[in-house]
């Protein structure tokens, strides 16, 4: 009687670690312990890192309208509140790219914020 072949569900999972470890340095992109472990680490970093790249994100866009509105010799927060005061509802990223790109744009922006925060100290 022939014997049963095994391994075959083992070696696919094998193959498909060492496919996320391809490019690795030493043992971790070809012995399947060190290359596991590698992989599962860098698993890790990733799922938390596409959470932190969000909160990275919005804190570059705060920091590029803080230094546009400053130019212009307000602050970010009198800036964003001055926005909501004359209802202009405009996300921090475009903001930022406004800062970079279309500075006149933004200039607009902070005499419309201004002009609202005026109004409303008056």
């Amino acid at each position: 009687m022939a014997r049963p072949s095994r391994g075959v569900t083992t070696k696919a999972k094998h193959k498909r670690v060492l496919e996320q470890a391809k490019g690795y340095y030493g043992r971790r992109k070809s012995t399947i312990r060190v290359a596991k472990q590698a992989v599962d680490r860098a698993q890790q970093y990733a799922y938390r890192d596409r959470k932190a790249r969000k909160r990275n994100f919005r804190s570059l866009w705060i920091q590029r309208i803080n230094a546009g509105a400053r130019e212009h010799g307000m602050t970010y927060g009198n800036f964003m509140h001055g926005l909501k005061l004359a209802e202009i509802e405009i996300d921090r990223k475009v903001l930022s790219d406004l800062a970079i790109r279309e500075p006149e744009a933004f200039k607009a922006l902070v005499d419309e914020a201004q002009a609202a925060l005026d109004k409303k100290a008056a």
